[in-house]
């Protein structure tokens, strides 16, 4: 068994009362999370759980939350996405040379999900990335949850389009 470390970020009703959530949640086995309510409405939770995979973690923590929150809807699943500074400060570069090394590999660095003044990419493939070009030594535990969140969370974006619009973008992209 492993210890997986993600954050899952939920949109939950209002009217529940931090206590409330936390009575809940620590009665439906997320003892293993650190929970933060920020803003009205969100809660977020930051677990370290043990599991075989990090995909038996973070579904059964989702199940978790679900459980001691029916209303609960997932918002995102991290870590995932990464910004230039992120991807700088994980393999201990400066910004500029994480720049530099991106304006160097653009054929082969993987297409950020947003491009603009703040570029976001998947960290799960950015890290493949790093192993497969630059020769870095990798976290395999996070690779792992990383690959685990980009999923929860593509799923959770496809799960909002039609079958017949997936299928046309999905033609559109390749």
């Amino acid at each position: 068994m492993t210890h997986y470390g993600f954050t899952l970020k939920f949109a939950v009703p209002d009217a529940l009362e931090m206590e409330t959530l936390e009575t809940r949640l620590f009665e439906a086995g997320c003892d293993d999370a650190l929970v933060g309510l920020g803003q009205k409405g969100r809660l977020a939770l930051q677990f370290s759980r043990e599991a075989a995979s990090a995909e038996e973690a973070i579904t059964s923590a989702m199940a978790d939350v679900k459980h001691a929150i029916p209303e609960a809807r997932l918002i995102e699943a991290g870590p995932d996405l990464v910004g230039v500074t992120d991807i700088a400060e994980l393999f201990a570069f400066s910004r500029q040379n994480m720049r530099k090394l991106l304006q160097s590999h653009l054929a082969t660095f993987p297409l950020p999900l947003h491009e603009g003044r703040a570029s976001l990419w998947h960290l799960a493939e950015v890290l493949e990335w790093f192993r497969t070009h630059q020769h870095k030594a990798i976290d395999e535990v996070l690779s792992e949850v990383a690959r685990v969140s980009m999923q929860a969370n593509v799923a959770r974006e496809t799960r909002r389009l039609p079958p017949e619009e997936i299928r046309r973008f999905d033609a559109l992209a390749s």
